[in-house]
């Protein structure tokens, strides 16, 4: 079956590089037929150009770019009715590409396009997070409170670095100048406690920022968050856990609680920094001391690799 294909590019992805994959893919896309292709311009536009194709009749919309790119991809699409939304397919063209990993598409965009393209979906979960205004956000990979939403800030700042270094150095930054626990008041699951913490994480998949395995067991497809939360330590026991976290062993520390629920909700005592799949949700300047979560079981047909 002939699809009606978009694909959404980010050009600025890949430190600008993705219009120079893009033009080298011209030939997959008139083999297949033709694709429509539409360029995001400021942060959301991707959300309104899914959103419109949606509502346009398309069967499909590609996202290439990075983990961003993704996630306003994935929000555009959660405003169509289900009956109505298009199956997503990812040509990565990022630093992380964390949830292109999660679905195996490949990291050669010619084979991710073909993949796309002629493939087959699966269902994937999704999170959803509500904040008190009633605002709500999904995310296909990680969302994360605290310390990883200020290293997403600070590899924003290192335009030189990319990829798993880029998030190494700003992982190395953080700890030196943002060492700074929250109180937090936490429900999982009808489970109650309260927890002073430096970094919550709520994972959908098994990895952020290129290769920071927070979820070894996090499959995107079970139904379930697996969450990590460190709590109040100081710096020499951060610089301890951080190379654990890169193979996935950081459970083994006691300042380390791990866990899974369906429904995770919390209040902290200052205001919360937050990123959803490195897309900072809430930074400097805000105030937002309240979140809920909740995961969405099969809630998106995606291509996987």
């Amino acid at each position: 079956m002939h699809r009606k294909v978009k694909i959404i590019l980010n050009p600025m992805a890949e430190m600008g590089n993705a219009w120079r994959i893009a033009r080298d893919l011209r030939s997959i896309t008139e083999q297949h037929g033709g694709v429509d292709w539409s360029g995001t311009v400021y942060p959301g536009h991707a959300i309104e150009l899914t959103r419109q194709a949606g509502e346009q009749g398309y069967d499909m919309v590609i996202a290439m770019g990075g983990d961003g790119t993704v996630h306003e991809v994935v929000n555009g699409l959660m405003q169509i009715p289900e009956e109505k939304r298009p199956i997503l397919g990812i040509v990565p063209a990022g630093s992380g590409n964390d949830f292109a990993h999660s679905i195996k598409a490949s990291t050669t965009p010619s084979t991710a396009l073909t993949c796309a393209l002629d493939g087959e979906p699966s269902t994937v979960d999704l999170g959803v997070m509500t904040d008190e205004h009633g605002h709500k956000e999904y995310f296909d990979n990680t969302l994360g409170i605290g310390f990883g939403a200020i290293v997403t800030i600070r590899s924003h700042q290192l335009p030189i670095l990319r990829g798993f270094l880029m998030y190494l150095a700003a992982v190395i930054q953080t700890i030196i100048l943002d060492q700074n626990p929250m109180h937090m008041q936490i429900k999982s699951d009808g489970k109650t406690w309260e927890e002073d913490v430096i970094y919550l994480i709520l994972c959908n998949g098994p990895r952020e920022g290129g290769g920071f395995l927070i979820a070894p067991d996090a499959k995107i497809d079970d139904g379930i968050f697996h969450y990590a939360m460190i709590t109040n330590v100081g710096r020499l026991m951060m610089f301890r856990i951080v190379p654990e976290v890169m193979k996935g062993t950081h459970g083994r520390f006691k300042q380390v609680r791990m866990g899974t629920c369906k429904k995770f909700s919390l209040t902290a005592n200052r205001p919360l920094y937050i990123h959803a799949d490195g897309e900072i949700f809430t930074g400097p300047g805000t105030d937002l001391r309240k979140v809920s979560f909740e995961i969405l079981p099969n809630a998106l047909k995606v291509v996987r690799g």
